[in-house]
């Protein structure tokens, strides 16, 4: 009997766990179809776990602002792509490409960065613009 629960639990530990590490992990949100360029004034850099951000200042119309709130990856993938957290600075004028939020709002996933001296950023790595 012990050893029927043991195993019982242990098969829903093997069923539930990828379930929660897939539904974390989902980018449901964004449309994987679609690019967005967007140039603007790095607000904040936000080098966290479990995903990092970028915070992007963004002219609008009759001058006003718009603020985007743009999703990367955790720091450990971020420094394998050469990506350290001095990278970005506020008030540093980028361009970057992400796939946009499907509900229309300011954000999205992160594709690819090119700063204003040429530099580029990529989960690809150096050079990857």
């Amino acid at each position: 009997m012990i050893g029927r629960i043991a195993a019982c639990a242990a098969l829903m530990l093997v069923v539930a766990i990828p379930l929660r590490v897939e539904a974390h992990h989902s980018a449901v949100m964004f449309d994987d179809q679609k690019e967005v360029t967007v140039e603007g004034t790095v607000k904040e850099f936000q080098y966290t776990n479990p995903h990092s951000w970028i915070q992007l200042v963004v002219a609008a119309e009759a001058g006003n602002t718009i603020e985007w709130s743009i999703e990367t990856a955790a720091p450990v993938v971020l420094l394998r792509a050469g990506i350290k957290p001095s990278a970005l600075q506020p008030g540093d004028k980028i361009t970057l490409r992400a796939h946009p939020l499907k509900d229309g709002r300011a954000g999205g996933s992160l594709i690819d960065i090119k700063k204003a001296d040429g530099t580029t950023l990529s989960l690809r790595g150096p050079g990857n613009y």
